[in-house]
């Protein structure tokens, strides 16, 4: 950080930097992966989308607007407590949302990893942020640990679902130029692309 960073939050410039743009760079690639989904012989619907495609864009910008936040010169705590507790709330809204649209969409069935990857680890890593949020003026030092580890599981989670997305989409316009359209065999290779 720098000399205005709060006892705590100095010495996170690198980490924050790398996590940072390792999100924005995988934003543009993610945008990829959708005209792939565009150009794949399976089709998707808005609400299957917006529960398996959407959430990864926003997982990798979580990760990019958590780096940014917490690389801003902030001269107290308070005020990066009220913006990390603000983000953290957002974000589990938009889980809730995805939890929604996961289960009332129609044309994927999710498995028990799509569940793990979509819903419950986003789910856990913007409640750690939201709670770090509050007690980040109790040990900044601490909790910067888990508001670090929070970003990093956006991260690594948006790079799962994307990787799990392309390798479905791969796999299933494979599978539907043969005879047969049974589903491939590697059954936890899913997006919910159909």
């Amino acid at each position: 950080m720098n000399e205005l960073a709060p006892a705590g939050l100095s010495g996170w410039d690198n980490f924050y930097v790398i996590v940072g743009s390792s999100g924005a760079a995988l934003i543009g690639l993610q945008f990829v992966v959708i005209t792939l989904i565009t150009e794949s012989r399976r089709r998707t619907t808005p609400a299957t989308l917006g529960a398996f495609g959407t959430p990864t864009v926003v997982h990798l910008a979580g990760a990019l607007v958590i780096s940014a936040i917490m690389s801003a010169p902030w001269r107290s705590l308070l005020p990066l407590s009220i913006v990390l507790a603000v983000g953290g709330v957002a974000g589990l809204g938009y889980c809730a949302l995805v939890i929604k649209q996961a289960r009332t969409q129609t044309v994927y069935q999710p498995v028990w990893e799509d569940w793990l990857f979509h819903m419950i680890l986003p789910t856990c890593a913007y409640t750690a942020i939201t709670i770090s949020a509050v007690f980040l003026h109790t040990d900044g030092h601490a909790v910067a640990f888990v508001i670090a580890a929070a970003a990093l599981a956006l991260l690594l989670i948006a790079i799962h679902n994307a990787w799990d997305t392309v390798t479905y989409i791969v796999v299933a316009d494979t599978d539907s130029g043969e005879a047969n359209d049974d589903p491939p065999d590697d059954a936890h290779v899913r997006s919910g692309v159909e």
